[in-house]
């Protein structure tokens, strides 16, 4: 067996990070007959359209929501690892307008491949981080497995007359991004090559909790979070939920350093790919080059939020007309 630091997590699954998601299209396919033919009242956000979080109403000023996710690793490092994964399951939560209560591990190892001491680094690495964000851990469960995967289920309260929902959108308002993107090529960077990106990891483990508390505050009451579908894929859902066109300038878009070079590098995760090719029968994608293409398409893990309206410190990339053709405009 080799030593910690001899070891990189990345090696040991075929893809990573959020960029390892069911294509979108199938993956709709798949829980199609999950939809109820009747709402359900209490269920106040459901499978419909795809929502970050399930709400359920269980008082007049108070809602659960729930929420998992996990994957496999986008860092060769145990604990940094744990980090991300954590704080992207947390991201789920705040993407509704929720706040996390409680946690359960899910943690997928390889026992005959990797010691159990890494695995306890992942797992310190998910507890700091929900430690962080006030939510508690408390147990969750664990499976032998060909390869590593870590991520939660989290448990959060929310008002649910104040909630932050993916089909709210309304012509005219502003669109707005919390986090650069690009940590999809650059995690493909490093499992290629082992380096490290400080940028993308700075990106990936911080959470999302005062972006949703500034969004709630601003009175915005449309949002997502932008992981494994892309910006492109996420904003589409969007739109498609809310019957409105999203029209995107990409020069506006942030990026994190070294993303470009990554994508110029051929460092494209395949999940990338298939979120434009998802995308790109409802959008018009103007003269934008291939490679901003795939930056707005780029699978990301623990992205930022995508919001209908404006907080200090998010970038503004574009706004909601009223539904004009295709559902996607590039320029």
């Amino acid at each position: 067996m080799s030593t910690q630091s001899q070891i990189r997590l990345t090696q040991y699954a075929r893809g990573g990070g959020c960029a390892c998601k069911i294509p979108p299209g199938e993956l709709e396919a798949a829980v199609a007959g999950l939809i109820p033919d009747n709402p359900v009242p209490a269920l106040v956000i459901g499978v419909e359209h795809g929502d970050d979080a399930a709400v359920v109403r269980i008082s007049g000023d108070r809602a659960v929501v729930a929420t998992a996710d996990f994957f496999t690793p986008v860092v060769d490092d145990p604990y940094t690892f744990g980090q991300i994964a954590a704080v992207n399951a947390l991201s789920d939560v705040y993407a509704v307008g929720g706040e996390p209560l409680v946690a359960l591990n899910l943690l997928g190892w390889p026992r005959d491949l990797l010691s159990a001491e890494l695995a306890a680094e992942v797992l310190r690495g998910g507890f700091e981080a929900a430690t962080a964000a006030d939510c508690l851990v408390a147990g969750g469960h664990s499976i032998d497995d060909p390869e590593p995967k870590y991520g939660m289920a989290v448990t959060g309260l929310a008002d649910p007359s104040a909630l932050l929902r993916i089909d709210a959108g309304q012509p005219g308002l502003p669109l707005s991004l919390t986090k650069p993107l690009g940590s999809g090529v650059l995690n493909s960077r490093h499992k290629a090559t082992g380096e490290v990106f400080p940028a993308a990891i700075e990106v990936m483990t911080t959470l999302n909790d005062q972006a949703s508390r500034a969004a709630l505050a601003a009175g915005i009451r449309c949002a997502t979070d932008v992981t494994g579908f892309g910006l492109l894929g996420h904003l589409f859902k969007l739109a498609r939920a809310s019957g409105v066109t999203a029209v995107v300038d990409s020069a506006a878009v942030p990026l994190i350093d070294g993303a470009l070079a990554a994508v110029q590098a051929g460092y494209v995760p395949g999940g990338s790919r298939r979120n434009l090719d998802w995308v790109a029968p409802s959008a018009d994608f103007g003269t934008l080059p291939q490679e901003r293409l795939l930056l707005l398409a780029d699978a990301q893990t623990s992205g930022g939020l995508l919001l209908a309206g404006e907080i200090a410190g998010a970038a503004v990339i574009g706004e909601l007309i009223p539904q004009a053709g295709p559902a996607l405009i590039l320029r």
